[in-house]
């Protein structure tokens, strides 16, 4: 899955490079503080790139609420399970099925976390692109209230999400959110409409080139020894109850 993310931590014109504009970015910076570490669950404004302004970068509320939601009580409440969205069942579930088909957008970060776990342990991971460079994520949003959110899409594991995330909830296996390479990006945005191809679509949405990703182990994300919110969190360390080789690249 996708719980915890890092993202705004290098300089502008890497972002802009790639997503938007130097002024989109900065209006972003002057509200959001660089975010080395942050999870889903306390719902934080992240930077989104949506199909219908391709050119611009805003930012949602992490944890889509379905349109047809009624009330704020309800609104908090599903807005926890609808943190990742599973790229299997998105047509079906009815809090994904309307934005599957008319609001893709690319969700943008510089790395995520996930947890090994060994002997009852967790350890957690960071996980990023080897290039360094900023990523986008396949995502999908929605508007309640004049408020919009956006759920990240996951599919199943690769190779290296697979030792990573070895103990999965329930049996649905191993996961990882879905990456959009960067030269399918636009067709991701694109690809809806009522009549949108499902299987085609399927066919090219699936676990990102391990080649091309790096993880390493990082300080805890939670509990007392959690650092919060600062540069030190990505930082590699080393945990003597895993193997030296596996607390790089297994």
């Amino acid at each position: 899955m996708c719980y915890d993310v890092s993202y705004l931590t290098k300089k502008l014109e890497r972002y802009a490079k790639h997503y938007g504009s130097d002024e989109d970015w900065q209006d972003i910076k002057k509200r959001l503080p660089p975010t080395y570490h942050t999870q889903g669950f306390d719902h934080p404004d992240i930077p989104v790139v949506v199909g219908e302004a391709p050119d611009r970068v805003d930012t949602y509320t992490w944890g889509l609420i379905p349109k047809w939601v009624k009330d704020a009580a309800s609104a908090t409440k599903i807005s926890n399970s609808t943190l990742n969205a599973r790229s299997e069942e998105m047509f079906e579930k009815p809090s994904y099925k309307g934005p599957a088909k008319s609001k893709h957008c690319l969700v943008i970060i510089d790395g995520f976390f996930e947890h090994h776990w060994k002997n009852g342990k967790s350890y957690p991971y960071f996980i990023q692109l080897k290039n360094n460079e900023p990523f986008a994520l396949a995502g999908l949003w929605e508007e309640w209230q004049g408020k919009r959110t956006v759920t990240i899409v996951t599919t199943r594991a690769n190779p290296l999400m697979q030792k990573i995330h070895n103990k999965p909830r329930g049996s649905e296996g191993p996961r990882m959110p879905l990456i959009i390479p960067r030269e399918m990006e636009s067709e991701w945005l694109k690809s809806v409409a009522d009549d949108i191809d499902k299987e085609k679509l399927m066919d090219w949405i699936g676990p990102y080139d391990e080649n091309e990703m790096e993880s390493y182990t990082v300080p805890r994300l939670r509990g007392k020894a959690y650092q919060g919110n600062v540069p030190d969190i990505t930082k590699r360390v080393q945990y003597d109850e895993l193997d030296s080789s596996q607390g790089k690249l297994f």
